[in-house]
């Protein structure tokens, strides 16, 4: 089956077979949450990326290969509510976020982040990318090719800045400069809600989300 990233409510998980990297997208919760479960093909370590809801679906992705680390992408609840239960199923495992964001996360960050980080998964590496205005410490997640954004980065636009000019400005400037500026159009987007994207699929309107100021 070849992967589209369309996922539902209580539907199967999409899965993407990369040669190192294995990527399984599953919609968890009220809000339409994406979680992401990623596979090193090699040595089987895994990490989830955030831990939304429904924590019984989540450990059922995660299945009997245990996994290193749950990435957490920001503070907003909706993206951790199932932190709690899935540290405790994997007490080994590393708890990352962003520092501004940590303190909001009431699961405590055993591994703070910073852009320009790295978060190893097996042989696979991954390099963390801070986008701020959505929340003061989101982060995005960027194996070649593939770049997992969290809420900062959807089809159709930037995260939500709360009509805020300075967030807007300043999320929109760091998604351009440290994501458009950076990957090319072939870059997969995954993001938080929603359907995936690319960024070829998206760069023609930069400027019309950059008029319209959200």
């Amino acid at each position: 089956m070849t992967y589209t990233g369309d996922v539902t409510k209580d539907g199967p998980a999409d899965v993407r077979t990369l040669p190192a990297l294995t990527i399984s997208k599953i919609e968890v919760g009220d809000f339409g949450n994406n979680a992401y479960l990623l596979r090193c093909t090699e040595t089987g370590d895994g990490a989830l990326i955030d831990a939304a809801a429904e924590p019984e679906r989540l450990l059922e992705l995660i299945g009997d290969q245990p996994i290193s680390a749950v990435i957490t992408t920001h503070q907003h609840p909706d993206h951790w509510g199932a932190l709690g239960e899935v540290a405790a199923a994997f007490p080994d495992a590393a708890l990352i976020a962003h520092p501004l964001d940590a303190a909001e996360i009431p699961v405590r960050t055993t591994q703070p982040v910073e852009g320009g980080d790295k978060v190893t998964v097996g042989t696979v590496t991954l390099d963390v990318i801070h986008l701020r205005g959505h929340t003061p410490g989101s982060i995005a997640l960027y194996y070649p090719g593939h770049v997992f954004t969290g809420d900062s980065l959807f089809p159709g636009g930037v995260g939500n800045t709360m009509k805020d000019p300075e967030r807007f400005d300043q999320l929109y400037t760091d998604v351009v400069e440290r994501i458009f500026g950076r990957f090319d159009d072939e870059t997969w987007v995954y993001p938080g809600h929603g359907k995936d994207t690319t960024l070829g699929r998206e760069r023609p309107a930069l400027p019309e989300w950059r008029a319209r100021g959200w």
